[in-house]
C-alpha cells in the first residue's frame, strides 16, 4: 500500500505537524491533535466511536490540504 503525501500544516514546527496523505486505495489519512476529553464527550452522542477511533482536531489552515487530498482521491 502506497501513500501520496499531500502536505503538512505550514505553521507547525518540525515535530508533531498535522498532515494529510491519500492512500493508493483512495483513503484519506489525517494526522492531527486528539480532541480533548470535553470535546469528545460533547460529540459522542452524535456519532459514537469504536475502540480504534478517535476525534482529530485540525486548524482551518488545513482546509486547502484536505481539499487537495479529496481532489487526488477523486481523480483515482
Amino acid at each position: 500500500m502506497g501513500y501520496t503525501f499531500i502536505g503538512k500544516d505550514p505553521e507547525s514546527d518540525v515535530n508533531g505537524c498535522p498532515a494529510v496523505w491519500v492512500g493508493d486505495d483512495r483513503r484519506l489519512l489525517v494526522q492531527g491533535r486528539r480532541a480533548g476529553d470535553d470535546v469528545q464527550a460533547r460529540t459522542v452522542a452524535d456519532s459514537p466511536r469504536a475502540e480504534d477511533e478517535t476525534l482529530i482536531v485540525l486548524e482551518p489552515r488545513m482546509i486547502p490540504l484536505l481539499k487537495e487530498a479529496i481532489r487526488v482521491a477523486e481523480s483515482g
